[in-house]
C-alpha cells in the first residue's frame, strides 16, 4: 500500500469514527445519558468507545443489554448512520462501558484454554456458538498460537473448531 493510500484509509476510517460519534451523541442526548465518546483506528478499523465520565454507569450499562445483545443492535444502527453519513459499508466496532474489551480478554483466555486442550491431547478443539466479534477473537488467539481454526455452522449457532498443528 503506498503512502497516499494508507493517508486515504485513515482519513476513511477517521471520517467513520467522527460519524459514529455524531450519532451515538444524539443518541445519548435524546436518552438523557452521560457517555464521553472515544475515537480511535484498530486493526484497520474506526472503533468507537462510549464511556463513562464517572466511571462504571448503570446508565450506559443498558446500551450493552443481557450478554451484549442490545450492544449488538446498537452497533448495526451506528454501522447504519456511518454508511448514510460516508456513502460507504463500515466495519466500524462499537464497545459501550468496556464491555467488549472485558469480553475480549475472558474469549482469549477460553481460547488459551482450548489451545492447551487441542495440544495435550492432539484432536480437534469444538468451542461453543459465538457471534462473529468472538470467533474473530479465538482465530486471532489461535493463529498466534501456530494452530488452525475455522468456524463453522451456520448463525446464530457458527462455533470455531480449533485443530492441531500439521
Amino acid at each position: 500500500m503506498t503512502d497516499t493510500e494508507t493517508t486515504t484509509k485513515s482519513s476513511r476510517l477517521e471520517h467513520e469514527g467522527d460519524a459514529a460519534a455524531d450519532f451515538l451523541e444524539e443518541l445519548l442526548d435524546i436518552l438523557d445519558m452521560d457517555g464521553d465518546i472515544d475515537i480511535s483506528v484498530e486493526a484497520g478499523r474506526a472503533k468507537v468507545a462510549v464511556v463513562s465520565p464517572d466511571g462504571p454507569s448503570a446508565d450506559l450499562k443498558r446500551l450493552v443489554g443481557p450478554e451484549g445483545e442490545t450492544l449488538e443492535a446498537l452497533q448495526e444502527l451506528t454501522r447504519m448512520a456511518v454508511q448514510i453519513e460516508t456513502g460507504q459499508m463500515s466495519r466500524m466496532m462499537l464497545d459501550v462501558a468496556d464491555f467488549r474489551a472485558g469480553r475480549k480478554e475472558r474469549l482469549a483466555q477460553r481460547g488459551r484454554d482450548a489451545i492447551e486442550t487441542v495440544k495435550s491431547s492432539g484432536t480437534s478443539f469444538e468451542m461453543e456458538p459465538m457471534n462473529a466479534f468472538e470467533r474473530k477473537v479465538v482465530h486471532d488467539v489461535v493463529l498466534e498460537a501456530g494452530l488452525v481454526s475455522e468456524s463453522e455452522g451456520e448463525d446464530p449457532h457458527r462455533y470455531v473448531v480449533i485443530h492441531p498443528a500439521s
